[in-house]
């Protein structure tokens, strides 16, 4: 796998838990480490991104994390457009 940065590594766990899901649900589909995963996890709830539903002991991205997401799916696309243009 390439080298990702943290931001994208974000925003797949943002996707992985966009609408509820467990820890090894997120670490598969993330393609993190246990101890990776509880870092990101903590950054990811301290900064209101992500929220722990007691309940049912998954993680579900808030608000907050969903615009974050969109964000950088625009930006990627912005990216992508750019490259293309270059080329032609």
């Amino acid at each position: 796998m390439k080298y990702r940065s943290r931001t994208e590594i974000v925003a797949m766990i943002l996707e992985a838990a966009n609408g509820g899901a467990t820890k090894t649900r997120i670490m598969y589909k993330a393609f993190l480490s246990y101890a990776q995963l509880r870092e990101y996890l903590s950054v990811l709830i301290e900064n209101n991104l992500l929220e722990y539903l007691e309940g049912s002991q998954n993680y579900k991205t808030t608000e907050k994390g969903l615009n974050f997401l969109k964000m950088h799916n625009e930006i990627g696309e912005l990216l992508q457009t750019s490259i293309k243009e270059q080329r032609i």
